[in-house]
């Protein structure tokens, strides 16, 4: 639940930012009830008012004016209820609403409000996440700036993990780093880390510590590929990450990936080995095909069965169902081998 505010309106009239509440509780005390200032009771709203059952708030406190639809213009900025800390989000019990209203001196009762059944009311903080990449770009761009280390080859593996960051939702500005320490012999880094214009970062400093681990690229699938689905360059992405004893297994070039078949089902993100795909075979093991030789001036061609699967360009063995005698080609085509010109003797002898 949302903790009321205490005090609501000697914190206004000194300017105080609210701290966010670490732990969302039941709302008790309106603030009406709390506030050293009188409440004007002729406002009363001439009409049922309709509780709204979400909200997402950019501020700290929660009006009438978000709570009821068509609340009068006297009292729809007045401050009802604290907000959740940013990023968060909490409830406000339906009983604590008419409450507040009531004292406010919105609703005479509870049968001026339009509650549409409702328990509580849910209320979001919008917030910027900040993810483990905002962190490892700002450290990065620091060490080349302080210690004119590139560090486009290496990742930030954080200690414990990359912390869970919101800030204001209206700034836009990149995070940045304040203080940055650099060993460069173990590549450890200790940071403290802003973005500009962040109150919630300046209350809270962020502080991180971490290594670079060297990373090479490797192949991405976007999303999920089924087994024997062909891949495209779109479902394909190259992504760094950090080296390890099977690095060498991972595909590194998209060249090596797309166009060819998965021989397995392959997830999103998960980098892909050499393994996982194969080229598209065109020409299945038993194929009745057709045996090209092609000469100048020349063509023949005949009815055989493939021996061998294969992809463009592979070798394979071919068979003359009445002959019986077998021939190597390359698969050119679908249902198609050709025949070298050196063969020229083996495919009349097969006929």
């Amino acid at each position: 639940m949302i903790r009321p505010l205490i005090a609501l309106s000697a914190l206004l009239m000194a300017g105080t930012a609210f701290a966010a509440p670490a732990k969302v509780e039941r709302i008790s005390v309106p603030v009406a009830a709390l506030s050293s200032e009188p409440v004007s009771t002729a406002s009363v709203a001439p009409r049922r008012l309709q509780l709204r059952a979400e909200l997402t708030l950019t501020r700290d406190f929660v009006t009438y004016g978000d709570l009821f639809a068509g609340a009068p213009a006297d009292l729809a900025s007045a401050p009802a209820f604290r907000a959740p800390a940013l990023g968060e989000t909490g409830t406000i019990q339906v009983g604590r609403i008419v409450e507040a209203a009531r004292g406010a001196g919105l609703v005479r009762d509870a049968a001026d409000l339009d509650t549409q059944g409702l328990a509580q009311v849910v209320v979001t903080r919008a917030a910027r996440r900040l993810t483990a990449s905002d962190l490892d770009a700002a450290v990065k761009t620091g060490l080349q700036e302080r210690f004119g280390v590139d560090a486009r080859a290496f990742a930030l593996s954080i200690d414990g993990g990359a912390p869970a960051l919101a800030i204001e939702p209206e700034l836009t500005g990149e995070a940045v780093v304040v203080d940055l320490g650099y060993d460069a012999r173990s590549r450890r880094v200790q940071a403290r880390l802003m973005v500009p214009g962040s109150t919630a970062m300046r209350l809270k400093p962020v502080r991180i510590s971490g290594q670079l681990v060297e990373t090479v690229e490797v192949v991405v699938p976007r999303r999920a590929i089924a087994r024997g689905e062909t891949l495209g360059k779109a479902d394909l992405i190259v992504e760094r990450r950090p080296r390890d004893a099977q690095t060498g297994e991972f595909i590194g070039d998209l060249r090596a990936a797309v166009d060819k078949v998965a021989r397995r089902a392959l997830f999103a993100g998960m980098p892909l080995r050499g393994g996982d795909v194969q080229r598209e075979e065109i020409v299945a093991k038993g194929d009745l095909v057709t045996i090209v030789y092609e000469a100048p001036g020349l063509m023949i061609t005949m009815r055989g069965r493939a021996s061998d699967a294969g992809a463009m360009g592979d070798v394979v063995s071919v068979t003359n169902p009445q002959s019986k005698r077998v021939l190597q080609g390359t698969v050119s085509g679908p249902g198609r081998v050709s025949v070298q010109a050196s063969s020229t003797g083996r495919v009349a002898s097969a006929n």
